[in-house]
């Protein structure tokens, strides 16, 4: 069966070569590689004295301005580029941990599974914090979800993530696809949508990608204003499922967890991120009563308000 992989693109590094390469040497081949490229010049400038072209057959590359890109509408354009009956989508900072990433991921799309999502690793070079959160939100034991877990659950059970995610196409063409303007949280969107369409959600936990951030205080504040914008924009989703149950389970674990391990000194800066993050999501939610210059100065994306 043929598979697709759709990559949006920001100012890549030389790291896209990694990606693509091991791409290109998974267990189960790749039809297409479908790059969503941010800024021209910023591609060419990577690319520059490089045979791409030829280097990498199966790859299209496709062009659009800071302006035009959107989570969801850039997404959908490259499912469009795509005529195969699975797609993947990718994030350029997530490296296959090995050649069966492709394999383990697809495996679960069957029955009533509409969409499968990568367990993410992280690499070496992460902070305490950042470990304990991999293993906090993609632990190693796999699992399916349906509407039926959402008492147990919570917001969890819409839970899925475009760093590495699959998707059947039947059941994207059939349920709309991507939500085609959000500033955040197309993913999740599209996963709320089978979910209650009568779908399931798949978390592969054998297919691994490395991909973490050691994002400080105020980046995390502007990452979580945008998702309490996006929870905000779509209440349709969101209305009656609270996040913060899910923030607070995690902070409770982080705490027994540094205990355990005797790291009792990185507590307090665990509880400033926290902070930082939650009030961040608390803006968000209530975005539309604050001074446009306020929103601007809070968010990850202020092109999205500008447009």
């Amino acid at each position: 069966m043929e598979i697709d992989i759709i990559i949006p693109l920001y100012k890549p590094g030389k790291e896209l070569f990694t990606l693509l390469d091991k791409l290109e040497n998974q267990s189960v081949p790749v039809h297409k590689i479908i790059l969503l490229n941010t800024e021209e010049k910023y591609f060419t400038a990577l690319t520059y004295g490089t045979d791409f072209v030829k280097r990498y057959r199966n790859v299209e590359v496709f062009h659009l301005s800071k302006r035009e890109f959107d989570h969801g509408g850039t997404r959908r354009l490259g499912v469009s580029r795509s005529t195969a009956p699975i797609f993947v989508m990718m994030t350029q900072d997530a490296v296959p941990a090995d050649e069966f990433l492709l394999e383990k991921l697809t495996e679960p799309l069957k029955g009533n599974v509409a969409v499968s999502y990568a367990r993410q690793l992280a690499d070496s070079k992460s902070s305490v914090l950042e470990r304990f959160s991999r293993q906090f939100n993609y632990p190693d034991k796999s699992c399916v979800k349906s509407y039926t877990d959402l008492e147990r659950l919570g917001i969890k059970t819409y839970f899925c993530s475009n760093v590495c995610a699959a998707y059947r196409r039947e059941i994207y063409d059939r349920q709309g696809g991507f939500v085609k303007r959000t500033i955040f949280n197309e993913d999740m969107l599209y996963a709320a949508k089978v979910i209650q369409a009568g779908h399931q959600i798949a978390y592969a936990a054998e297919a691994q990608v490395i991909h973490s951030h050691n994002y400080n205080c105020r980046q995390q504040f502007h990452r979580n204003f945008d998702l309490g914008v996006s929870q905000a924009q779509h209440p349709e989703v969101f209305a009656g499922i609270k996040s913060e149950s899910e923030g607070m389970r995690m902070v409770k674990a982080a705490t027994a967890y540094f205990k355990e391990n005797h790291m009792v000194r990185k507590i307090p800066y665990f509880y400033v991120q926290c902070f930082w993050k939650y009030a961040g999501f608390l803006l968000g939610k209530h975005y539309n009563k604050l001074p446009q210059k306020m929103v601007l100065a809070c968010t990850a994306s202020p092109m999205y308000f500008k447009k």
